[in-house]
C-alpha cells in the first residue's frame, strides 16, 4: 500500500503517481464541462505549468481551476445530479458544513490526502482540485473597492480560520481578531452569505472588468477587461488541450512575476502541509486514526460523508 506522513517521504514515481490522480480528475472535469456547456479556465501553478513545462509543475501536488461565476454558480446542482459523486465529491461550504475553503474543490474519494489544518474536521480527505470564481467588478472605483472589502469579510468568515500562506503575522492578527469578535457560527454564516451576495451582484458577462476575488491577496488585487475571456485559448497539459483566458500573459505577469524563471530549490515545495497521503485508500477507511481522531473534544461536528 502506497502510504506516506508527508510529501517528503514520497519517491519522484510515487509523487508523480499522485499527480496523476490529479490528471484523472482535470480529464473528467474538462468532460464534464464540455458535456454541460460550462466554462473554465486553468489556473495558478496549473497554467504556468502548462506555459513552462506543458504539464505539471515537478513539485507542485494540485491544480487550480477559474470558472466564471454564472458557471461557478450552475456548478454543484449539475454535478449533484450528473456526475460520478461516488467517486468525486464537489465541496460546497453551507451553514450545515463547512471545508475550511473558500472556493469549490473536488475531492477523490479513492484516495486519502490529510492536511494539517483539516485534521480535525469530517470532510472528504481524498486528494483535491480547487476551482476558484471569476466575478463582475463595477466601473465605479467606490463600489469596486466596496466589493473588495465584502471579499476580505467573506474569506474571513467562510474559513474561519488563521491563514497560513499569506498576509504574515499582522493578518494572522486580523483574522484571529474578526473571529473572536463573532464567535457563533450562525452569525458567522449570515456574514459570509451576505458578503458573498455582494461579491457577485455584478453580472460577470456584462461588467467591464472581472476579478479573482475569492482568492489569495496577491491575486485580488488586479482586475482585468471583460473580453479577455470571451475567447479561451488552448494549450497543452500533460497531453491534454486545456482553456485558459484569451490573455492569460497579464495574468501571469501579475500574480507570478518572472514565472518563466524557476524558483530557488528551496522554493520547490508544496504549498500544503500533508500529514498523510494513501494513493490506494479512500479517505473514509482513516477516519479516527488520522483525522477526526478527537472529534468530540473538538466541538465541530458534520455528517458523515
Amino acid at each position: 500500500m502506497r502510504e506516506f506522513f508527508s510529501y517528503s517521504e514520497m519517491s519522484k514515481d510515487d509523487f508523480r503517481a499522485l499527480q496523476l490522480v490529479e490528471l484523472d480528475m482535470l480529464v473528467y472535469f474538462d468532460l464534464f464541462c464540455k458535456e454541460h456547456d460550462l466554462r473554465y479556465y486553468i489556473a495558478g501553478g496549473t497554467l504556468i505549468g502548462a506555459v513552462r513545462n506543458k504539464g505539471f509543475i515537478p513539485w507542485d501536488e494540485d491544480i487550480d481551476l477559474h470558472m466564471p461565476r454564472p458557471d461557478y454558480n450552475r456548478l454543484p446542482d449539475l454535478w449533484n445530479n450528473y456526475a460520478d459523486t461516488e467517486h468525486y465529491t464537489l465541496c460546497v461550504t453551507t451553514r450545515e458544513k463547512n471545508f475550511r475553503h473558500n472556493v469549490y474543490a473536488i475531492s477523490d474519494n479513492h484516495t486519502t490526502l490529510v492536511e494539517e489544518r483539516t485534521i480535525n474536521d469530517d470532510i472528504p480527505q481524498g486528494i483535491r482540485m480547487d476551482i476558484l470564481p471569476f466575478d463582475g467588478v463595477p466601473d465605479n472605483r467606490f463600489a469596486a473597492g466596496l466589493q473588495f472589502f465584502w471579499a476580505i469579510i467573506f474569506s474571513i468568515y467562510n474559513v474561519q480560520r488563521l491563514p497560513e500562506n499569506q498576509g504574515g503575522i499582522l493578518m494572522r492578527c486580523v483574522v484571529a481578531l474578526m473571529l473572536k469578535i463573532v464567535p457563533d457560527q450562525d452569525r458567522r454564516y449570515m456574514i459570509w452569505k451576505y458578503a458573498e451576495k455582494q461579491i457577485s451582484k455584478y453580472s460577470f458577462d456584462n461588467s467591464p472588468w472581472v476579478r479573482e476575488l475569492a482568492a489569495p491577496l496577491k491575486s485580488m488585487r488586479f482586475k482585468y477587461p471583460r473580453d479577455h475571456f470571451d475567447s479561451p485559448v488552448f494549450l497543452e497539459f500533460e497531453g491534454l488541450n486545456v482553456p485558459a483566458q484569451h490573455y492569460y500573459q497579464d495574468y501571469l505577469n501579475n500574480v507570478y512575476p518572472n514565472y518563466m524563471e524557476l524558483p530557488p530549490e528551496n522554493k520547490r515545495v508544496q504549498k500544503t502541509r500533508a500529514i498523510y497521503i494513501n494513493l490506494d485508500e479512500g479517505y473514509r477507511t482513516f477516519r479516527g486514526k488520522y483525522y477526526c481522531i478527537n472529534l468530540e473534544k473538538t466541538g465541530i461536528l458534520y455528517e458523515k460523508h
